[in-house]
């Protein structure tokens, strides 16, 4: 008989058994990621992230999983809801406390719902699909979300009631390309004119930039890259320090073989560095910090040396993260992306429905528009 067990630490699953559901899925749904975010602080009560992981056991083993949150705000999703709880308010519909399924401060794309196999996936989705259903219905939360799912979770999470939302993400696909100048090749001229230009930029200022990866990352360059990613947070009016100090001292001791850092100097001193996390033929641009404002630099450090990296790598798939429509220029192209919705409330779900309907058909064509712009030459 399968049960259902409700963890409120990570660390009250094993490692072993978590990951081995996670296989080649997202690094972000990872035990050691996970579990650090918590233990370090930036996820609990304190931050309005309550783990409420729910876990589907059969005897001793764990057949499937999801990463569960119930929270009082939208704040970390990259799914913007705030719209639907203002209207859900001005209905006298209390929108908060809501379920997230997903990964906190985490806008990449991958399987939400884990199962011991791909055999098992449907129902696995199909039983923690209706188990966030009922509990919904019960009233205890308006609504339970899944951002950034898989095409699986699209198709098994509709056919239980969940709308499906749409957006759109900039990412960067190899096609087999096997160096930096056929990437450049593959760009139309003024966007590959425009390329070189910045990268001669930043070789006349003598500054250099250096691709670490796992064991190649020394222990004290992460000090280094928190403070490039507080640096950030403190630049931006509306920054948010969603991590903290001790987390990155947790993936330097767990997690360091999913970690790459691209690393600017000029004169052996660090200027600016990015944190990002590669996996099997993915690798995923998380956080961006400068400690000078030098220009080009950003487009270098964040882009151009990663594509490098990837095509080197053979990795096919390079997400550098949420907005940025500068990406566009430089040969990412505009990608769906979709989340699903239940909303326990008639009033409320049927308004939603009809939103996400509408949003949908304008985000295919704004995509078909990009496309039609696109930097790489058809």
């Amino acid at each position: 008989m399968v049960r259902v067990e409700v963890k409120e630490r990570l660390a009250g699953v094993p490692a072993e058994a978590w990951n081995a559901l996670v296989g080649d899925g997202s690094p972000f749904l990872e035990w050691e990621w996970l579990a650090s975010l918590e233990e370090a602080g930036c996820v609990g009560a304190r931050t309005g992230w309550l783990p409420r992981h729910w876990t589907l056991w059969d005897g001793d083993d764990l057949v499937g999983a999801c990463p569960l949150y119930a929270k009082q705000h939208s704040l970390g999703e990259f799914v913007f809801d705030h719209g639907w709880a203002e209207a859900a308010q001005s209905a006298g519909i209390a929108y908060y406390p809501k379920l997230l399924v997903g990964v906190p401060f985490t806008p990449a794309t991958g399987d939400r719902f884990l199962a011991r196999s791909g055999a098992e996936r449907p129902a696995v989705i199909r039983a923690l699909g209706e188990g966030l259903t009922e509990v919904c219905r019960q009233g205890g939360f308006s609504s339970a979300h899944v951002n950034f799912c898989g095409a699986e979770e699209v198709d098994g999470l509709g056919a239980l009631g969940y709308v499906r939302r749409t957006g759109y993400q900039y990412q960067w696909r190899n096609p087999g390309w096997r160096s930096f100048e056929d990437y450049l090749a593959a760009l139309k001229s003024k966007r590959r004119t425009q390329v070189r230009r910045e990268r001669r930029a930043l070789e006349e200022q003598g500054i250099t930039i250096e691709v670490l990866a796992g064991e190649e990352i020394p222990d004290e360059l992460f000090a280094v890259m928190f403070r490039l990613y507080k640096a950030t947070i403190d630049k931006l009016y509306w920054g948010r320090q969603y991590l903290n100090r001790k987390l990155f001292d947790l993936l330097r001791a767990r997690w360091k073989r999913r970690l790459c850092f691209v690393v600017a100097r000029r004169g052996g001193e660090v200027v600016a560095g990015t944190v990002n996390v590669r996996k099997g033929e993915a690798l995923y641009g998380r956080y961006w910090g400068a400690f000078e404002e030098i220009r080009f630099l950003h487009f270098n450090v964040c882009y151009y040396a990663a594509i490098e990296y990837c095509i080197e790598q053979g990795i096919r798939r390079f997400e550098p993260g949420a907005g940025g429509e500068f990406k566009h220029l430089r040969g990412f192209e505009a990608t769906p992306t979709d989340s699903m919705h239940y909303l326990a409330d008639p009033r409320l779900a049927r308004a939603v429905a009809d939103f996400v309907r509408r949003e949908r058909r304008a985000v295919e064509h704004h995509i078909a528009a990009l496309d039609e712009r696109s930097a790489l030459r058809r």
